[in-house]
């Protein structure tokens, strides 16, 4: 093995200790201390490192999977908790209706000419 696949191979397992870090071929490539796209699936010397990346990506690419379940489920959670707001809105205006009704038959009912016998 010659050293710019040595090279390659130390920067995918640097990569792999990272955390957060897309593994893709411009990635290693990089990290390699080469230029992206310098590692192409149509030369046959990078079958071995392109099928290593595969792997590595394909075990490291989970928290992706788990981010967006996470931001799904959140979505979800924001979604019900809209519904309830709304819900507790409309009861809150329905109660504010009741009162002023109240209010107003009680009003009603006293008079505008009837006293209170205790003042305020």
């Amino acid at each position: 093995m010659n050293d710019a696949m040595t090279d390659y191979y130390a920067a995918l397992e640097r990569l792999k200790n990272r955390k957060g870090v897309r593994i893709n071929n411009d990635t290693v490539a990089i990290e390699a201390g080469r230029k992206k796209g310098s590692i192409k699936k149509s030369r046959p010397q990078f079958t071995g490192p392109i099928a290593a990346i595969d792997v590595a990506n394909a075990v490291v690419g989970r928290p992706k999977l788990e981010l967006t379940e996470r931001l799904n489920r959140a979505k979800g959670d924001v979604k019900e908790l809209q519904a309830q707001l709304d819900e507790s809105m409309a009861r809150e205006l329905a109660l504010l209706r009741q009162v002023f009704s109240l209010r107003k038959e009680l009003a009603a009912l006293r008079g505008g000419s009837v006293l209170p016998l205790q003042p305020r």
